[in-house]
């Protein structure tokens, strides 16, 4: 951790991370403050990519570190309590929820996913929040990146994007929400599981043409934190002349953090939330290591911008939404990191 504080110090690019249920951290450095963009992804490094696609960074591995996650972590964390509610914030989120099942009902999508920024004053220096979440999430992606002609994100995201190597594939359908009682063993509302089976069936439709193989699994409860969600695995074989570029551009975004059909709830989302989402729903990881690509869903995230933290949430609207409900659940993806903020 020291040689990362003095790469921060220093304003020179870096980012760590730990992968889902694995025991070793990652440290890719650069060393120089160069903005290098991914132009066909057969780049080689690790890439963060925002929600509209419009920037796509890649930090190039200069330099790397690997080290046991017990080196590094500290469990004397407490939370550090609620933050108070913005009844004016919640006022405009009921308002906009309300606005889109109209437009569902009219018959402009099936799915919009509405989010929405929360600002807290973070009480430790990144690092020490990176280690926070490493203690609480084991089942997440951790990370904390930063460029200085960019910015500097952390997060805690339960949902892959896509692993590929040498064409064999995997991705996730990951929908429905509710708090973790105790047990995975839980009953789920018909709004999550349609919500869940549309998320399902757009993956499996998207990569149709570009595969030759592909298998879907069950739909099973999994553990986020304090929260469970809904999600079913699909792997297969792609075909020999579908690359990276061609299903990335058919999985993002999904219907899990855009909506259905995804035009039509991506504008509505432009158009909509008033706010730019950046990174938040876009996606992260490795690119090309060894032959095999990583990628995340950047969920569960927040930007640190003049000592402030910037939260983002958000949750799936259909016609069976009911507002007061969504907007408990944006709360409750809030805790993942406000709690620690």
């Amino acid at each position: 951790m020291d040689r990362l504080s003095a790469q921060f110090a220093d304003q020179k690019p870096f980012v760590v991370y730990k992968k889902p249920k694995q025991d070793r951290i990652t440290a890719i450095l650069q060393n120089t403050d160069i903005l290098h963009l991914v132009t066909n992804f057969k780049e080689t490094g690790f890439v963060i990519s925002t929600f509209e696609r419009d920037l796509t960074v890649l930090l190039k591995m200069e330099e790397k570190h690997e080290v046991e996650i017990n080196q590094v972590i500290s469990s004397n964390h407490k939370d550090t309590g609620k933050k108070e509610l913005d009844l004016a914030q919640k006022k405009a989120y009921l308002e906009l929820v309300v606005k889109a099942i109209a437009a569902i009902k009219q018959g402009d999508f099936k799915k919009v996913v509405l989010s929405r920024q929360i600002e807290a004053c973070p009480n430790k220096a990144p690092l020490e929040l990176f280690r926070t979440l490493l203690v609480h999430y084991p089942n997440a992606f951790c990370y904390l990146w930063y460029h200085p002609k960019v910015g500097l994100w952390l997060g805690a995201t339960p949902e892959m994007l896509l692993h590929v190597r040498h064409k064999e594939f995997t991705t996730i359908s990951l929908a429905g929400t509710q708090p973790y009682p105790g047990s995975a063993k839980v009953l789920w509302g018909q709004k999550e599981l349609e919500e869940q089976s549309w998320v399902t069936q757009f993956i499996l439709e998207v990569l149709r043409d570009k595969t030759k193989r592909i298998k879907t699994g069950g739909v099973e409860s999994i553990q986020a934190g304090k929260l469970l969600h809904l999600r079913t695995k699909i792997n297969g074989t792609l075909l020999e002349n579908k690359g990276l570029p061609a299903i990335i551009d058919a999985l993002h975004p999904t219907p899990a953090v855009c909506g259905f059909p995804k035009e039509a709830a991506q504008l509505f989302i432009k158009e909509n939330e008033n706010y730019d989402r950046q990174f938040y729903t876009g996606f992260l990881g490795e690119l090309n290591f060894d032959g095999a690509t990583d990628l995340y869903v950047n969920l569960r995230c927040a930007q640190i911008k003049d000592n402030k933290a910037i939260l983002y949430t958000g949750g799936g609207i259909t016609m069976n939404s009911d507002p007061e409900k969504e907007w408990k659940e944006t709360v409750a993806k809030s805790r993942t990191l406000l709690d620690f903020l």
